[in-house]
């Protein structure tokens, strides 16, 4: 706990990637990848029913996040019970669920994605800091649907190495941006769903404002997710508005008295008619990009 405290005032990304590589090491060492795929053939991944999840047109396509501490807000529930979780994600309309993973920032595990994945029937994404093929092997032996690649953790040839391996392993990737370089790096390894962080993983500074300022940079034939800092229906409507198709979702519904409610209420939000037709302010933002 301490050293995510202590990590936090310096480059937090660069502590979890170090300490990301520390474990699949260790990890591989106690399980061979030979047989962690074994395990991970025992189940198929719907990588194309979560793409579909988030580009459904006429509603808000939310993707309602597990995780228990977060490096910013500390714990963020004592009590926590992912598989009971995302049953009340699930009904209240979420299209996807993600469980965070990580264990030495976020207190996640590996088998809090297995709970979920138990407790739900919609798309599971395993929301960590993947590095390494091994770690998409351990996603699909979990159970996971899609996978996170975030990519200013990568090269971008390691990138284009995870998107590639993903798609063969039936994982949808959901690729993380931070700037109009890394979504065309994104683009570039093979991306159809392209999610912008306004979070800033290095100082952890948020700027809803980067959600604006990148969405016009995201093709049209790609998926668009608006990821952190959204707090509030307002922040929603105006990301839908603007172009992006689903909103990943996590300290605001994990701090919720009642999450169900929460959704139900963004679920309520309604669509313009426009933008179901896809002729309007949002089609505009994302017109030809190509």
């Amino acid at each position: 706990m301490g050293q995510a405290v202590a990590a936090s005032s310096g480059n937090l990304l660069d502590a979890i990637v170090a300490a990301s590589r520390r474990i699949v090491e260790t990890r591989r060492a106690s399980e061979s990848a030979a047989a962690l795929a074994n395990r991970a053939a025992q189940h198929r991944p719907r990588g194309v029913a979560f793409r579909e999840a988030l580009a459904r047109e006429g509603q808000i396509n939310v993707i309602a996040e597990c995780k228990r501490r977060s490096p910013s807000r500390g714990v963020l529930r004592s009590d926590y019970r992912p598989g009971d979780i995302a049953r009340l994600y699930e009904e209240g309309g979420a299209s996807a669920v993600s469980v965070l993973t990580e264990p030495t920032f976020f207190d996640g595990s590996l088998a809090h994605l297995e709970d979920v994945r138990a407790a739900v029937t919609l798309p599971v994404l395993r929301k960590d800091f993947i590095i390494d093929a091994y770690q998409l092997l351990e996603a699909r032996a979990a159970g996971a649907d899609a996978v996170l690649l975030i990519v200013a953790a990568c090269l971008p040839s390691e990138l284009v190495v995870l998107v590639e391996a993903a798609r063969a392993m039936g994982l949808a990737a959901l690729v993380e941006a931070h700037t109009a370089d890394q979504i065309r790096q994104g683009v570039d390894a093979g991306a159809t769903i392209i999610g912008v962080n306004s979070r800033n993983l290095r100082t952890l500074a948020v700027d809803l404002g980067a959600c604006d300022a990148l969405v016009g940079e995201i093709p049209s034939g790609c998926v668009a997710v608006a990821e952190s800092g959204i707090r509030s229906i307002e922040d929603v409507r105006h990301l839908h508005a603007i172009g992006y198709q689903a909103v990943l979702i996590g300290e605001w519904l994990m701090s919720a008295g009642d999450p169900r409610a929460t959704l139900r209420t963004i679920a309520g939000i309604g669509v313009p008619a426009t933008l179901e037709r896809g002729d309007g302010a949002a089609s505009a933002n994302r017109r030809d990009r190509r």
